[in-house]
């Protein structure tokens, strides 16, 4: 937070946040606990790593900031028709050997391998509108840092009343960023993560990092669906969309992530 602390002076900041290894630590524990007759869903999760992880950004930003910090739980419209439902793909929690992950599964748990080890996954469908963006855009208005949209949103879609309700699923934190900065008109989306820049040809003889790409140029590359690319694509959609400009690089360089000089600056 002191790193992210450096761009705040002087600007209007958002901050959004994942929640992949504290939602899948709850839901094991969940799924463990004898006292309950089912584990809870993963919109409660959702709702509850939104409250423990804002806790810590907001009072860390405070302990650091003489501005307002406030953290906002957010809900993410989904459409549940979404093929997602059908063909979970998100990681969460820990990775598991193959014995464990056979044990583990039993035929609760969609399993998937991630490299050497196996990870459950969950439905991750689309985010299509975050409920309380208007919220969102009044406190900004209003020099308030607001911290949202914790690991994607919460889950919730319409039903035929038109009321909200929670759906088992987690939502991709970059594609709601994205989503979020095109609905606030935001200058500038920054995706802070621990890799300098992107690379092309990752893990090739010719792997060399980008100092600046199109949406077309990063589009027509291949980026590995659970690390870089959901942040290829999120900062794609936010520049496509609003005709300005995105960044991927670290918690370090957020200055010159913000001014262009650091990271991976995408252009229309």
């Amino acid at each position: 937070m002191k790193q992210l602390a450096r761009i705040c002076e002087g600007n209007e900041i958002i901050v959004t946040h994942g929640n992949g290894p504290q939602v899948g630590m709850l839901a094991l524990e969940s799924a463990n606990d004898p006292v309950l007759d089912h584990p809870f869903p993963f919109d409660v999760l959702g709702a509850q790593t939104q409250g423990m992880i804002g806790y810590w950004l907001v009072q860390a930003l405070g302990n650091v900031l003489k501005r307002r910090v406030v953290a906002v739980l957010t809900q993410t419209i989904v459409d549940t028709n979404d093929p997602a439902f059908v063909a979970p793909s998100k990681f969460v929690g820990r990775g598991y050997s193959k014995e464990e992950a056979r044990r583990i599964g039993g035929g609760k748990w969609a399993l998937r391998q991630d490299g050497d080890l196996w990870r459950r996954v969950v439905p991750s469908p689309e985010p299509m509108e975050v409920v309380e963006i208007s919220t969102i855009k009044d406190l900004v208005a209003r020099g308030t840092i607001v911290v949202c949209a914790g690991g994607g949103g919460i889950p919730v879609a319409r039903d035929k009343k038109g009321h909200l309700e929670g759906v088992e699923a987690v939502i991709d934190k970059d594609l709601s960023a994205a989503l979020i900065a095109r609905d606030v008109d935001a200058d500038t989306l920054l995706l802070l993560t621990d890799v300098a820049a992107v690379l092309a040809d990752y893990g090739l003889p010719t792997e060399h990092p980008l100092d600046k790409a199109t949406v077309a140029e990063l589009r027509a590359m291949s980026f590995a669906a659970g690390s870089m690319g959901p942040k290829v694509e999120a900062v794609c959609r936010f520049v496509k969309a609003s005709g300005k400009r995105g960044s991927i690089g670290t918690f370090d360089d957020a200055p010159g992530l913000l001014d262009g000089s650091a990271g991976t600056t995408v252009v229309p």
